[in-house]
């Protein structure tokens, strides 16, 4: 397995509407571009920044085939395919093999908690509709409601296809249980963004993050300032990155509402979020504006 091709800066993508607040194909291109001239490593499809959970099985097939058409074989490409049952999820998982992606990704299903016997069930179907494609597992319990732990890993080690592990838990010491149980070719994401340089230190091998796309010349730059150990260095981007992240989230609106809106003044307008996710208000603008010079600022420097 080329286990290279997801180390890095892998950004997770966000929906692209157009004004009336539908899935733009002409502006998930743009995003894909513009991603693609940032020099990152890959891009992390259809997950939680992309408002998945918004949006219908058909609407999140549009989305990767628009990706897959701009970037496909340019960057490494992660489709996340969950959706909260398991047949829509196949038909993603199928669909995303299709188009040639590098591997597939999945939460745990949400609102009932499932037994981990449940969880493995579920993953290995979602595996089983992709059987060429690599396998992600998502955890992120704080959303999900369930939390991977070394023996359900274990199970779905069993399976082949499982590469690795998107680890958006908080302790840090989760992204070393995992790679220290899956051995030095398993693949371990570090998904909170206020904690890349942390979990690098842990031993991540690479991160997606949610807000990585709005400014991705940062997070870049902790890679590679990590990687030359010169940490210390590192660590002050990443504080320079937790400060423009508290400011981006001190809006009335939603984060992503947010970033949209700084990626808009950037020139790569993708419209707003969709609802129950709150959009921007009056007073947010002076946030856009704050957090969108903090971003210049820290990239200047």
């Amino acid at each position: 397995m080329e286990l290279k091709k997801y180390l890095g800066v892998i950004p997770a993508f966000y929906a692209c509407y157009d004004d009336a607040g539908n899935i733009s194909p002409e502006r998930t291109r743009a995003l894909a571009r513009y991603l693609l001239g940032k020099g990152v490593k890959g891009l992390y499809v259809g997950g939680s920044s992309g408002e998945c959970i918004y949006q219908s099985v058909q609407e999140r097939k549009v989305i990767l085939e628009n990706v897959m058409a701009e970037v496909g074989g340019k960057l490494t490409v992660i489709a996340h395919v969950a959706c909260n049952n398991t047949l829509d999820s196949q038909e993603l998982a199928r669909h995303a093999e299709s188009l040639k992606v590098d591997a597939i990704a999945a939460i745990p299903p949400i609102y009932f908690h499932l037994p981990p016997y449940g969880i493995a069930e579920y993953w290995n179907d979602i595996s089983a509709a992709a059987p060429n494609t690599d396998f992600i597992i998502y955890n992120i319990p704080q959303l999900a409601g369930v939390a991977l732990t070394p023996a359900l890993l274990a199970e779905m080690q069993k399976n082949p296809r499982v590469i690795g592990v998107k680890n958006s838990s908080m302790p840090t010491q989760d992204i070393q249980m995992w790679k220290d149980q899956g051995g030095p070719d398993f693949v371990v994401m570090n998904g909170p963004d206020e904690q890349f340089v942390s979990g690098l230190a842990m031993g991540a091998t690479g991160g997606i993050g949610g807000t990585f796309a709005v400014m991705p010349e940062l997070f870049l730059k902790v890679w590679g300032l990590f990687y030359a150990g010169k940490v210390a260095e590192a660590a002050a981007v990443q504080n320079d990155i937790c400060r423009i992240i508290y400011k981006m989230c001190s809006a009335h609106g939603n984060l992503y509402a947010v970033v949209k809106a700084i990626l808009k003044k950037h020139g790569c307008d993708i419209g707003s979020v969709r609802k129950p996710l709150p959009a921007l208000i009056d007073s947010d603008l002076t946030v856009v504006d704050e957090a969108s010079a903090m971003i210049d600022a820290a990239i200047a420097k």
